[in-house]
């Protein structure tokens, strides 16, 4: 394999191609917590406990792909968020269908969160529906994301944590740890 490629590049499949987005590990971490509200880069680093550099690798990358962009909250010093793009949001069914497998068949004591339909409180189905309202996959901004109450595994202590224990609409700003 030459010098500079990866494992996927080779292959002449979409699903190679998507994992050369979203595929590095940590990546789809940083792309389900901006799904959750977090936009800060300190959220980022406090909340997924990644290493500085390599969230910074991967939030330029994700940047470069399309998945999120960059917007300034701050001019002195320049401080930019990370905020979902239209790419970024067609990932919600892959990433919410991923979380529900892994809660079936992965994670000890069930998942951290469930999901509903803000217009009527239903719980979201397999594959992101409303089962009362019909119709195809909730939109995200349609979301609200709770905790588990049935969940028995380990709670992280770290500010994004405390903030999602709470429920809220998804892509609604979480409080900031710098707050």
């Amino acid at each position: 394999m030459a010098a500079g490629t990866t494992d996927y590049e080779l292959q002449d499949c979409a699903l190679a191609r998507a994992l050369e987005v979203v595929g590095e590990r940590w990546s789809l971490l940083i792309v389900r917590d901006a799904f959750y509200g977090v936009q800060r880069f300190n959220d980022f680093l406090t909340h997924l406990g990644i290493p500085r550099a390599v969230l910074t690798a991967r939030l330029n990358a994700l940047v470069a792909a399309g998945v999120l962009r960059k917007e300034p909250y701050q001019q002195a010093p320049l401080r930019h968020g990370y905020l979902l793009t239209e790419t970024g949001l067609e990932l919600w069914g892959p990433l919410y269908q991923l979380s529900r497998w892994g809660g079936r068949h992965a994670t000890e004591g069930g998942p951290h969160h469930l999901f509903a339909h803000a217009r009527c409180g239903t719980d979201l189905d397999l594959v992101g529906a409303c089962p009362k309202c019909g119709g195809g996959p909730v939109p995200p901004a349609e979301v609200v994301m709770r905790p588990n109450p049935a969940h028995t595994g380990g709670h992280r202590d770290d500010p994004v944590s405390r903030a999602l224990v709470r429920s809220h609409l998804l892509l609604e700003p979480i409080a900031s740890a710098a707050a």
